[in-house]
């Protein structure tokens, strides 16, 4: 049997043909996956800056360069979005075709961004209050575009004062609606708010040093009134020591407070609190 030259490189030249293309869809495939990450991380940042998130900023990414496009009502807007971009892992060009318009009207609707800041208020108040002294397990809290709302009861004027502050010092909190109500000692003993704080009591029986430690350092990376990076937090058999500096008198009297009212504290040294 004869075999010609040309037919004894047909199917490799095939082959080769095969696996070029393939290589080239793989690659394309990849570069469309990393443009779509890349789009979403731009947008979401957008979404989440409280200079930018009321406009309707559009984003789109392609082999590195981002095109971003929409209306805001500052020049320093625009270049914030531009440098936003920029600051991207991959991102080595940025088409702004962002619009600067005086009058334009940014959306009043509750946006992502609000979303996740309203979820992390309230995560941060259930947190504070849950780790607090007293017992608040029949306790709701709502937020909504910043503004807390506490419902539910609580045995004492104390407990229920307490949260109010609590919630009122939380970073990104605008205003506080307390409508938790006292509920009435001289009923039955087995009620349902009577069982709540026994729950409570039986949760609380021990609580670790390094737990307390934890708590407290929370609270006051939560709150909006105490330097919380500023203060050294450590405790011992359940009495916290606070050192470092603060702004004023008022500071230091917030962040003895927030510590003294977390579960589990005996005491509070604050010797060593000083401004």
């Amino acid at each position: 049997m004869k075999t010609s030259v040309i037919g004894l490189f047909k199917k490799p030249l095939l082959v080769l043909t095969l696996l070029t293309t393939s290589c080239f869809s793989y690659a394309d495939a990849k570069q469309e996956i990393l443009d779509a990450r890349q789009e979403t991380q731009i947008w979401t940042t957008y979404a989440l800056s409280p200079y930018l998130r009321a406009n309707d900023l559009k984003v789109s990414v392609h082999n590195g360069k981002a095109t971003i496009s929409g209306n805001v009502d500052e020049e320093v807007s625009k270049d914030l979005a531009k440098e936003i971009a920029l600051g991207v892992n991959g991102i080595k060009e940025v088409d702004n075709q962002i619009k600067v318009q005086a009058d334009a009207n940014p959306k009043r609707s509750t946006n992502y961004g609000e979303t996740v800041d309203d979820i992390t208020i309230t995560s941060a108040v259930k947190s504070k209050l849950f780790w607090s002294k007293y017992s608040y397990l029949a306790t709701k809290v709502e937020t909504k575009n910043g503004s807390v709302s506490l419902s539910g009861t609580v045995d004492s004027k104390e407990a229920r004062d307490l949260a109010g502050r609590l919630a009122s010092n939380t970073r990104g909190v605008t205003n506080v609606k307390n409508q938790i109500a006292i509920e009435d000692k001289s009923g039955d003993k087995s009620s349902a708010g009577a069982k709540v704080k026994n729950v409570a009591t039986e949760t609380g029986k021990v609580v670790e040093d390094a737990w307390i430690t934890a708590k407290v350092k929370s609270n006051f990376l939560y709150s909006s009134n105490v330097s919380g990076s500023a203060i050294d937090v450590s405790t011992n058999a359940g009495v916290v020591t606070l050192k470092g500096g603060v702004s004023s008198g008022t500071e230091r009297a917030l962040a003895i407070e927030l510590a003294e009212n977390v579960r589990g504290v005996k005491s509070v040294d604050a010797k060593g609190l000083t401004f």
